[in-house]
């Protein structure tokens, strides 16, 4: 029996819910996705051309056979294709990368039971709740139960016949009110399970619950003056709004809600979770997910939310995400809010993401510097709309000071870094006066002229700083040459840190903060700086020359001759009669000399 190809595979495809598998032809599964119509969706990658997307073509270029497996709702294909990722973990499936094992409380499942935290589940009919990623606020919790619920620590087996032969001595917990010894009867079964009760209400965030119920009391105890006993439970009650008053609250949500949110960028994509619970967070965690085939943040967030629903046994029947989801589950809500309080927990789920994946690119640039050059270019080529990252920058800059002594400056970097053995100075050949277009449009053509000449590589970008006019002249010279179009420009105008783009009426605004506008930032004024420095050198030393040919019978070239030997005119003052023949002559020296001479 022959194979079926490829092609009779797609056309036999039911259009339903489905998840598919594709295998390579040594038979290995390297690919796994969940589709509400498989049909439509497997086609999808051999009916389209992928160009632009150069590792789905490494995939589809792979696949010999296809299997799939029908479900009821796109839910169930989405779950089930988690499932199947974290199983097989095919090549091409992105993956969400958690190595922490995560603590969790356990109440463990014995008389007079247990409360700690642990990293290891054991199905023993015990119950466990998180796992808490946000540490400290475990431990804020435990310390919260601690004061206000007293429980047992000990590992004892508290049997009814053990406590009733007193097998046991009470210990220091109990001499010190961490524990109300049960071992030794002081403290009744009933009363320890109504503990419980109230510390598994509190773990599940019904914080109003017990507070309501300690207030009841509380009410009674003092009704009956035991006012001893009310006194401890106010106690109780100002803890319990203690910790209220450190927890996030969200009046107008009582009800469980799962808020993610997600950034990513070309490589990386970070996932965040929030469980509300009755209006207070009690979990939090950030998933890392690295791209394969250039996944949409839709796909991406539905496996983030997928692998945590099922990672916390999240039963909550609303989702608060940031972008429209296309599920179909009719017990589920999915909201992208706009205001309220969801949006301030979004906004809030969207900064943890965040702070998240500013660190975690730290931590990978401190490791690999390439990754942070690679990462700052990619960042450049989408912000300035480039087809090619611009790993070759050059900035021109025009100085002068009221016309006199013009120079243009070009620097260069290489790397998102300065390359000063690259920098090049230019003094205007053909401009008279203060003539910024022509000065431009002088200095560019003379610099690509050159490197044209000499087969050097041209620049990826190139920045003119001015307006319209130093770039229209920018682009003239450009045009001169015929790399017109084939290198890209633009031009930065100081006020406002507008970009101009040639033929291009609007100027493009970059946010104030981001990399892109700093490394231009850094490129203009890097320009400014060298081309101010050689404007002064050039000025002072013009001056120089001025006050030489200021003597009678010297002139610009003998002036010259003389500075360039002793480099200043207090070295010429202090230089003897022999020195200054030995550069000029007698006759010259003499009049230098006797010029100097005779100053006071």
């Amino acid at each position: 029996m022959t194979t079926p190809s490829i092609k009779e595979i797609i056309s036999s495809l039911p259009e339903t819910p489905g998840v598919y598998k594709y295998f390579d032809e040594g038979k290995n599964l390297i690919y796994i996705g969940k589709a509400k119509n498989l049909k439509r969706r497997v086609g999808s990658y051999f009916f389209k051309k992928h160009h632009e997307n150069r590792k789905t073509a490494i995939l589809v270029s792979k696949i010999v056979d296809i299997q799939y497996i029908l479900v009821e709702t796109e839910m169930d294909a989405l779950l089930l294709e988690n499932v199947l990722i974290k199983r097989h973990q095919p090549k091409f499936n992105i993956s969400l990368k958690d190595d922490k094992t995560y603590p969790s409380i356990c109440i463990k499942k014995e008389r007079f039971p247990r409360l700690f935290h642990t990293r290891q589940v054991i199905k023993d009919g015990s119950e466990y709740y998180g796992p808490y990623a946000n540490a400290p606020m475990m431990h804020t919790l435990l310390d919260l139960i601690k004061a206000t619920y007293p429980l047992r620590n000990c590992n004892y087996n508290l049997s009814d016949e053990n406590i009733k032969s007193f097998k046991f001595k009470s210990c220091l917990e109990y001499d010190i009110g961490n524990c109300l010894a049960p071992c030794i009867g002081k403290q009744n079964e009933e009363d320890y399970t109504t503990n419980i009760k109230a510390i598994k209400s509190l773990l599940r965030g019904n914080l109003h619950e017990v507070k309501s119920e300690i207030k009841e009391w509380m009410l009674e105890a003092a009704g009956n003056l035991n006012f001893e006993k009310a006194d401890h439970l106010k106690k109780k009650l100002d803890l319990l709004e203690s910790y209220q008053s450190k927890s996030t609250i969200v009046n107008d949500i009582k009800h469980d809600v799962d808020v993610f949110s997600i950034v990513s960028d070309e490589k990386f994509a970070f996932a965040n979770f929030l469980k509300v619970s009755n209006g207070i967070i009690i979990q939090t965690q950030t998933f890392e997910i690295k791209k394969k085939l250039d996944e949409t943040d839709e796909e991406m967030l539905s496996l983030a939310i997928a692998e945590v629903r099922e990672k916390y046994h999240s039963r909550s029947r609303e989702i608060i995400v940031p972008i429209p989801l296309d599920w179909e589950d009719s017990g589920l809500t999915i909201t992208v809010p706009k205001l309220g309080e969801k949006r301030k927990l979004l906004d809030l789920s969207l900064k943890n993401a965040m702070y998240y994946k500013r660190e975690k690119l730290l931590q990978y640039e401190k490791v690999n510097p390439d990754f942070k050059v690679e990462r700052i270019l990619t960042t450049m080529k989408n912000d300035l709309r480039l087809k090619d990252l611009p790993q070759h920058i050059e900035c021109f800059d025009n100085s002068n000071l009221q016309g006199t002594n013009p120079v243009s400056a070009c620097v260069v970097f290489k790397d998102a870094k300065p390359s000063k053995k690259d920098y090049r100075h230019f003094i205007p050949k053909t401009v008279v006066g203060p003539d910024d277009f022509a000065t431009m449009r002088e200095v560019v053509l003379r610099r690509y002229r050159g490197l044209l000449e000499e087969n050097s590589p041209l620049p990826n970008l190139i920045i003119v700083d001015g307006g319209k006019g130093q770039l229209s002249s920018a682009v003239e010279s450009l045009k001169e040459l015929g790399i017109y179009g084939k290198v890209p420009i633009l031009g930065i105008a100081k006020r406002l840190e507008e970009l101009f783009y040639p033929e291009d009426e609007f100027p493009l605004y970059i946010d104030k903060k981001s990399e892109t506008l700093k490394i231009i930032q850094q490129l203009r004024d890097e320009a400014h700086r060298f081309g101010i420095t050689h404007h002064r050198n050039r000025r002072s030393k013009n001056a120089l020359v001025t006050e030489l040919t200021d003597i009678t019978g010297i002139g610009p070239e003998t002036a010259k001759q003389v500075l360039g030997k002793l480099k200043s005119v207090k070295k010429i003052k202090q230089s003897s009669l022999e020195e200054l023949t030995e550069i000029i002559g007698s006759a010259k020296a003499n009049l230098i000399f006797t010029h100097y001479q005779n100053q006071p």
